[in-house]
């Protein structure tokens, strides 16, 4: 037995195969590109060794992507084989693993609480705890579970400045946006290379109008996510975003054909971040030539997935409107087909909020929207549970405004106006100013259902 770089006992026996397991625990708290390698070296040390086994696993299974479930299966199969010799709390991580594989991620987390009302210092069940939380929506959840265990980490515990990034995340996301810029940045500080409280810095400035203070705050600090896995890419699109509500295009499409699409994935994550930026640049009337192309061929191959509903209605921009309506019908009628089995979580989701979401983004992509705001609106209410961040579902909120305002539904878009800003703190970006201005202009017109032209 041996002890971890947080205090805790592991079943591990060789002071290497620990040295290495710190490293992989540290690599999921940071983002980190290396993380997997250092698994790896782990699980080819000592494969039967259980808690390694389920974050592979865990692991998996947050990529959301249903060919990669019998890899998480199989996961699962090595880790019961060292079940016994386990630790207590490394069998927890094991148990949350066939949890999620039973299709009750909700139930991964609360074994994940279990860990951690026995040992708060668990970064690693904090982290996921965190995570997969974020996957369901769930921020007042993970404000509480950050919150409840931030007073057993003391100043020199390894995970300190990790727990105030997810703190920060938790805080923006909650909407106290000062306490999160305050947290983030001594996140930072504590850790230099915690992209996610850097990235929650972000997020502060996205949710209070400030793309000028954003940009300052990512220029400069690039080091802090250059070491990252694809979240590398995420923060890229924030920075991406601050050009584009600066009005500066030709810097947002620059970063996206070199940093946002650098690498032409299909990992749900990068197309996400890559159909919502482009469909916020087509809503400011900006042409985006070809970049559609590739998104929409790669996600024609995701109809089937079914993984996670976030993940769906990103395909969805992608296709919609853009030549693909087949694969959108079918795309559509899974999601419909997930919502009348509900025999999963993700299945529940596609029931709500996924159905009238689904079909709004079908309306709007075929110039129906009047239909579109219906469903859109419909769907505004429960969209939370689609998971991801507010400043991530904002392109459909941005869709649900324009459709509204193309369908003349000026008085009900300027309710979502006024419900945006209030969520926002009362600050407003340049999108919302813009909108609020042709409301102002079409009821000014003769026909009160006119739109100006951007």
């Amino acid at each position: 037995m041996t002890q971890d770089i947080f205090g805790q006992d592991t079943s591990l026996s060789s002071a290497a195969t620990q040295a290495r397991w710190d490293a992989a625990q540290m690599g999921v708290l940071a983002h980190s590109a290396a993380t997997a390698d250092h698994l790896g070296a782990v699980l080819a040390a000592t494969p039967d060794f259980a808690q390694a086994q389920a974050i592979k696993g865990l692991s998996v299974l947050m990529l959301g992507r249903s060919e990669l479930v019998p890899m998480a299966q199989e996961a699962l199969s090595d880790a019961k084989l060292g079940y016994e010799a386990a630790l207590p709390r490394e069998r927890k991580y094991v148990d949350a693993l066939a949890a999620w594989l039973a299709g009750r991620p909700s139930q991964a987390v609360v074994l994940m609480e279990q860990i951690l009302d026995v040992d708060p210092c668990d970064a690693l069940a904090m982290k996921l705890s965190h995570g997969i939380r974020f996957i369901l929506g769930d921020c007042t959840g993970m404000r509480a579970s950050v919150e409840r265990v931030m007073p057993a980490y003391a100043p020199d515990h390894a995970a300190r400045g990790y727990l105030l990034g997810c703190h920060s995340f938790a805080l923006e996301e909650t909407g106290s946006y000062e306490k999160a810029g305050i947290a983030g940045r001594q996140a930072l500080w504590m850790a230099p290379d915690d992209a996610w409280g850097l990235h929650s810095v972000a997020h502060v400035h996205e949710m209070t109008g400030n793309a000028a203070q954003g940009l300052e705050w990512l220029t400069g600090r690039e080091e802090a996510w250059a070491h990252c896995n694809n979240f590398r890419y995420h923060v890229w699109w924030h920075k991406a975003l601050m050009h584009l509500d600066l009005g500066q295009i030709d810097q947002a499409l620059m970063l996206y054909d070199t940093e946002v699409r650098k690498d032409k994935t299909d990992d749900y994550r990068d197309i996400s971040n890559a159909t919502s930026l482009l469909m916020r640049l087509e809503l400011e009337g900006v042409q985006v030539g070809n970049r559609w192309e590739e998104l929409s061929e790669l996600c024609a191959n995701r109809t089937e997935d079914g993984s996670l509903i976030f993940a769906d209605l990103h395909y969805l921009l992608a296709l919609a409107g853009h030549n693909r309506q087949a694969e959108t019908r079918r795309l559509v009628s899974r999601i419909h087909a997930d919502a009348k089995a509900r025999n999963t979580e993700a299945q529940e989701r596609m029931a709500t909020p996924g159905c009238d979401a689904a079909n709004g983004l079908e309306a709007f992509g075929d110039g129906n929207y009047a239909q579109a705001f219906s469903h859109l609106s419909r769907a505004r209410s429960t969209l939370q549970l689609a998971g991801g961040s507010h400043a991530q579902r904002d392109v459909f909120e941005r869709m649900t405004i324009d459709a509204g305002l193309r369908a003349g539904e000026f008085d009900a878009v300027e309710v979502i106006l006024d419900d945006r800003r209030a969520k926002r703190a009362g600050g407003e970006d340049n999108y919302a100013l813009a909108r609020r201005s042709l409301i102002a202009q079409a009821r000014s017109t003769p026909d009160p259902h006119s739109v100006p032209a951007e």
